[in-house]
C-alpha cells in the first residue's frame, strides 16, 4: 500500500535535521502502517553507528531505502514490514539481539539511533486513539 513519493518530499527531507526526520518517519509509518528495510540474500542490512552500536536502518518509504542500495549495498532491495509484524516480531527480536534502530538515515547522515522500544513507543503515541496525524 505504498504511497507515491514526490520530488518535493525528497527535497524537503534533505533539509531536515535528524530529529525532524525521526518525527517525519513516525508520521509516515503511522499513516501507511509499514516500515522499510533493505535486504539481500543474507537478510537485512545492518550498520554500525558512530558509537559502535549495531543498528538496523529503517525508512518510511522504499525510495529512501533505495538511496542506500549503492556500492557495498547494491544487491539490497527495499522490503516492507507491516507495523503489526514490526511490533510482534522485530522489536522483541532486536531487543533480544541487543540491536539498535537507525531511524531514517540519509546517504550523508546516520539518522537518530534509538532502541527498538523507543521507536515502538513513538508509534504508539502517534496512533493513540483520538490523536490526529
Amino acid at each position: 500500500m505504498s504511497y507515491t513519493l514526490t520530488d518535493a518530499d525528497k527535497a524537503a527531507v534533505q533539509t531536515m535535521r535528524d530529529d525532524e526526520r525521526f518525527n517525519h518517519f513516525i508520521s509516515r509509518v503511522c499513516e501507511h502502517d509499514e516500515i522499510w528495510i533493505l535486504t539481500d540474500e543474507h537478510g537485512c542490512m545492518m550498520l554500525t553507528s558512530d558509537d559502535d552500536e549495531d543498528c538496523i536502518p529503517v525508512w518510511p518509504h522504499a525510495e529512501y531505502a533505495k538511496e542506500w542500495a549503492v556500492d557495498d549495498w547494491s544487491q539490497c532491495k527495499p522490503e516492507a514490514i507491516s507495523l503489526k509484524v514490526w511490533q510482534s516480531r522485530w522489536v522483541p527480536g532486536m531487543e533480544d539481539d541487543e540491536l539498535m534502530v537507525a531511524v531514517f538515515p540519509t546517504p550523508d547522515a546516520t539518522g537518530v539511533v534509538v532502541e527498538p522500544r523507543d521507536v515502538q513507543e513513538a508509534i504508539d503515541r502517534k496512533k493513540k486513539p483520538g490523536r490526529h496525524n
